[in-house]
């Protein structure tokens, strides 16, 4: 499992899930209803910009130690990894085992149309999909 060492304030978009996902298991997902090309894109320029989710995931997802988990794998440690439960977790926010917390929304105050997206581009991170 892995650690979220956040300090307080800091967890712009800490999402690292548990489970065992299609993805994991080398299967090929659909894309998720709703989702587009672009919606993925939106997310993406959320996560590197506004949503300031590269704080603790680094600009290229893959964590950063201390701070925040890899969203590229298929490790989750919050939820099951679908679409649905990342837009819960930025939603809601959570809390680690370590007490680092990614506060509801990111922190940023996201609409639901770009925690949406930014959901999109997490999922796609580490699912493999299929049009």
């Amino acid at each position: 499992m892995k650690k979220l060492t956040t300090p307080l304030g800091l967890t712009a978009c800490a999402i690292a899930l548990i489970g065992s996902s299609a993805a994991a298991q080398g299967k090929q997902e659909s894309t998720p209803a709703g989702v587009t090309e672009e919606t993925i894109a939106e997310g993406e320029a959320l996560f590197k910009g506004a949503g300031i989710c590269f704080t603790c995931h680094g600009q290229d997802a893959k964590g950063v130690p201390g701070l925040g988990a890899d969203l590229t794998d298929t490790e989750w440690v919050h939820a099951d990894g679908t679409y649905e439960s990342i837009i819960e977790t930025i939603t809601k926010g959570t809390t680690s085992s370590t007490g680092a917390v990614m506060p509801p929304r990111g922190g940023p105050n996201l609409t639901d149309e770009q925690v949406k997206a930014l959901a999109a581009y997490v999922w796609s991170l580490s699912h493999k999909s299929t049009k």
